[in-house]
């Protein structure tokens, strides 16, 4: 095959892969569960390659991602349950449906009609997937109540996001931010507690409901946690690749040094970006 910008040859190139004859022997013996941590890490690298303003690597990783999709479609073409055209077929439905304001008739004009308009047909759509689960004889538990739309499957961070906002609606949150820097401060004094017992169930509790209300107060001052806690990464990234730098300088790695040498390459470290020297 040769490299080509038609997307029905991507569409053969997976199928060859997966041919139980002349494929690939790794590609042929994945299945949804073991492909699905690629995924996961694909739409990540994407998210990345945006975040460093990449766009060359954003090509390459938004190549990586369509072929994660593929390479399902052909899996649940594989087993008898739909294609690659179903799957285009379904989110242009889709998006047709969620914006009778540009495909159709509708006098929403301002995006907070918009977005009220998009809540209304997603309920109208979850009752419709609930009605067709039933008739299948499948439990659709899960999706039960205000909270049942938030999905279990994705990040536990953002799942946490997701929750405050959707009980949000109905008026279930904080007022103002002030009262949730006391939660944060109850849930540390709590933390405290639990590793003062030692008690390794009550810790990873007492943990879980500190993070929550921190992504509580993120949403609150309309910092995304997500996007704050990648920053800090990068902020903790370049601080350590400085330390190695430094201590390099000396003949030394950081495992050969004490807490007390790094410490003090961390804190000039806060000195080389302005941007930092305050944090």
């Amino acid at each position: 095959m040769q490299p080509s910008k038609d997307i029905s040859d991507l569409l053969k190139l997976m199928a060859s892969l997966r041919d139980p004859q002349t494929g690939c022997p790794w590609d042929i013996k994945q299945d949804f569960q073991t492909i699905k941590p690629y995924t996961i890490e694909e739409a990540y690298e994407v998210a990345d390659a945006i975040e460093r303003a990449d766009l060359e690597d954003l090509k390459d990783e938004l190549g990586d991602l369509l072929f994660q999709v593929v390479f399902h479609a052909q899996m649940a073409e594989e087993a008898g349950a739909f294609s690659f055209a179903d799957v285009v077929e379904a989110i242009t439905t889709k998006m047709i449906r969620r914006h009778p304001h540009v495909f159709a008739r509708s006098d929403v004009n301002t995006p907070e009609a918009v977005k009220l308009q998009w809540d209304q047909i997603k309920a109208a759509e979850k009752k419709d997937r609930a009605e067709r689960r039933a008739k299948r004889g499948l439990v659709d538990d899960e999706t039960v109540g205000l909270l049942g739309s938030v999905s279990r499957h994705q990040p536990a961070l953002v799942e946490a996001l997701k929750l405050q906002e959707r009980a949000a609606t109905v008026g279930f949150d904080w007022s103002e931010a002030e009262p949730i820097l006391d939660k944060i401060e109850e849930e540390i004094a709590e933390l405290r507690e639990a590793l003062r017992e030692g008690q390794s169930v009550k810790i990873k509790d007492e943990l879980g409901d500190l993070i929550f209300a921190v992504v509580n107060i993120g949403r609150h001052v309309k910092a995304d946690p997500e996007q704050a806690l990648r920053g800090t990464n990068a902020k903790f990234r370049n601080r350590f690749r400085y330390i190695e730098t430094e201590l390099k300088k000396l003949g030394k790695a950081p495992a050969e040094s004490s807490l007390e040498e790094m410490e003090a390459f961390w804190q000039a470290a806060k000195g080389v970006n302005p941007r930092e020297a305050a944090e």
